[in-house]
Parts: structure tokens; sequence; C-alpha cells
């Protein structure tokens, strides 16, 4: 109660908490109006898919030097320029669009967009524990997390409404606007490191240090490493399931805009129980039980929606989906908040997403080939399967039995780079 009292009194965190909840509604209404403006133009899954894929390689490829620039500059100003040139590109979607479509657009504008998401993810990464106090960090990406979760609600049923009424492209116009507001919000706060600052020992000239630094610091961490590389093979089946739900619902079962909006809003459920739930799921049975526990719960959810034809029983299982989505992403962030000194946090973040979103590209390319040729159900269960084996290979390594959470995990890691304190995205 007094965290949360704290975090109500926090004028900078308050305002940055609440441009990201308009922001963040945006985004989860391009979420859908994307692949809906695909399958407008063009009915093919496999379109989704490349749509995906240009967008996972585009985040990799951004990944390499993110952190490095997030750690070497104003961290407010690379957000807000982020915030205008997205609320650019997306305003000018509905006019380009009315001349026809245009895949090449869409293809131009989701790397573009996604450029800038990663910079401007890691950089919101790495200022929340710039915002609040270290006491007040759970709670703080607890709030951020249930911002994310209304988005999730709202989100999907406003792009529904507006992709029926008046299009999809009007739908990705209307995220353009809100990043806007984001914008005007960040010049509103002031973080609490005034300027980028490099480690001891460290050299901002060498190339080695836009990469390696951060992967590094992962790999001799006893938690993030084995962590790494199970969500590295968890995001090959996670980055294109929703274009499998998406296509499962819209084609296969035949429904409209709206109905997939409703589906899309009811797994914000599981995001707003889960942004709830994960402090306490967290104390109580600790980093890797709620991270495995999660992983299960995706592979559950997956296999279950390729099975079923109820609309019904499809959105509770998407609700079930974002619900172990959210927990995994809640602790995994806190995770490396907590253990990663401040000046490395963007590397170390960027590096991170980099590694793990690897897999993603060629994941959502292979499944949805595979359901264009076999169809979602088959497809959807062997992602069931693969989740289990997840978990599985997750039993036979330091997650088992990681316990990590809250402040206390802070404290030097035996090979770390950093011995000065070790110290996601709410977004997931």
């Amino acid at each position: 109660m007094a965290a949360r009292s704290a975090l109500w009194r926090n004028r900078d965190f308050n305002v940055f908490w609440l441009g990201q909840t308009l922001s963040v509604l945006g985004g989860s209404i391009s979420l859908l109006a994307l692949p809906l403006l695909v399958l407008d133009a063009t009915g093919s899954i496999v379109q989704m898919g490349l749509i995906t894929v240009i967008a996972g390689v585009t985040g990799i490829g951004t990944g390499l030097f993110a952190g490095y620039v997030v750690d070497r500059t104003d961290r407010r100003r690379l957000m807000i320029a982020c915030d205008l040139v997205r609320a650019v590109l997306l305003g000018a979607v509905p006019f380009l669009w009315s001349a026809g479509p245009r895949m090449w657009v869409l293809y131009v504008l989701t790397a573009l967009v996604t450029a800038l998401n990663t910079l401007f993810d890691v950089a919101y990464v790495t200022a929340v524990p710039n915002l609040v106090r270290p006491e007040d960090l759970t709670a703080a990406n607890g709030r951020l997390m249930g911002t994310f979760a209304v988005g999730t609600l709202f989100g999907p049923v406003a792009a529904g409404f507006i992709a029926a009424g008046v299009g999809p492209d009007w739908a990705l116009g209307v995220d353009g606007a809100t990043f806007l507001v984001s914008a005007a919000g960040l010049r509103w706060v002031t973080f609490g490191r005034a300027e980028p600052a490099a480690g001891p020992g460290e050299e901002s000239g060498k190339l080695r240090e836009v990469f390696l630094v951060g992967l590094r610091f992962l790999w001799t961490h006893a938690v993030l490493r084995p962590l790494t590389v199970l969500l590295t093979l968890l995001t090959f089946l996670t980055m294109g399931a929703t274009d499998l739900l998406i296509y499962r619902v819209g084609e296969d079962l035949h429904q409209d805009a709206a109905t997939l909006g409703a589906v899309m809003a009811v797994s914000g459920v599981g995001v707003v129980a889960a942004a709830l739930a994960a402090g306490a799921l967290r104390r109580t049975f600790g980093f890797g039980a709620c991270w495995l526990g999660s992983v299960a719960m995706i592979g559950a959810a997956v296999a279950g929606t390729g099975l079923s034809r109820s609309v019904v029983v499809i959105a509770l299982l998407a609700a079930v989906f974002m619900f172990g989505m959210t927990l995994g992403g809640v602790c995994s962030m806190t995770l490396r908040q907590e253990v990663t000194p401040d000046h490395l946090l963007g590397r170390v973040t960027s590096a991170f997403w980099t590694v793990h979103n690897a897999s993603g590209p060629v994941g959502a390319a292979v499944l949805t080939v595979l359901a264009d040729r076999y169809g979602v159900p088959p497809v959807s269960v062997a992602g069931g399967v693969f989740c289990l084996l997840v978990v599985g290979a997750g039993l036979l390594t330091p997650l088992r039995g990681s316990r990590i959470a809250g402040p206390a995990a802070r404290g030097p890691v035996a090979g770390s780079p950093a011995r000065d304190g070790i110290g996601e995205h709410p977004r997931p």
C-alpha cells in the first residue's frame, strides 16, 4: 500500500504513465488493423506472415545498436523523436491507401515503424528505474502492464469498429495520433539520470560496446543465460501466433472484423489478470516457477485455438495466452531491471531482445507457410507440444529453482563484467 501511495505522489512517473496509456491503446489498434489491412488487400496468411517477418528482421537489426544509442543519448529526447516520426508515418497511411492498395507501402511502413519501436522500447525499459525508487519498481511495472492490459482490452474493439466503419487504414491513422499525445507527455517528464554515463573501464568509441557488452552480461548471469536461450526457442512460436489466431477466426471461421476485435479484446482480460497478479505470484512462487508456468499456459492456449471451432472458446484461450505472455514479460523485465546496472541496462535489454527475437521471423514464416499448406489446427497443436518441450528443458536449468524477487536480488554476480552491483518492457 505504501508503494502504491508513493507512486501516486510521483509526478514524473504519473505523467509518463498517462501518456503511455493512450499510446499503448493506439498500438493495440494497430495490432489488429495492420493484419486486417493485409487480409483486405490480399486475403493471404502468407502475406500476413511476411509483414511479421519484416517486423522481426528489422527489430533484430535495430537491436544490434539500439542499446548503445539509448545508453549514449538523452533518453527522453530520443523517445520524443521516435514518437513524432511514428505519428507522421502512421498518419500518412490513410492518404496513401486512398490511391489504392499498395503492399510495398506496408512493407516500408512496417520496417520504419519497427525500427522506431525498438529504439523507443529499449529507452522505455531503461526509463522506469530512473523514474521510481527501487522499492517501487515492481509496483510501477505492474501499473504499466495494467496500462497495456487496458489497451489490449479496448484497442482491438476500437480497431474492429473503425475497420468495419471506415477501413483499417484509418485505424492505423488513429494510432499515429496517439503518438503525438505520448510525445507531449514526455516533454513534461524529468528522468532521474540527467546525462548518459559510461560504466567503469568503458571506452565509448569501440564498436564492440554496441552489442557485445550486453551479450556478455547476459551470458555470465546464471539465470539470464538460460532464460535468453529458452525465450529464443519460445519466440519461434509466439511471434506468428497472432497471425494464426486472426486467420483462424477471420478466414477459417468466417467472422467479421468486429468479431475479431471482440476476440482480441477478451484476450486483454488475461493481460489485466496477469498484471494484477504478477507481483504476488512472483513473491509466492519465485521467478522460475512463474516463467515456466507462463510457457505452459501459452502452449495450452495455442494448441486449443487450433482444435476449437467455437469463437467463445478461442476468445477464452486467447485470454490464457495473453496471461502467460504478460506474466512471463513482467517477470523477465523486472529481473533485468533489478540485476543490471543502469549504465548497461540499455545494452543488456537490447541484446536480450535481439537474441531471443532472432528466431521470431523464421518462426513466423514457417508457421504461416505451414498453416497455408496444412491448415491452422495441426500447426497449432504442434506449437503446443513445442512449448511443453521448452518447459521440460527449463526444468533442467537453474530456472527451476530460481526464486529471485525484488531488491534482494541486487548484488554481484560471479563472472559479471560489472562488479559494482547488478542490478521488459511492460509491453511484452
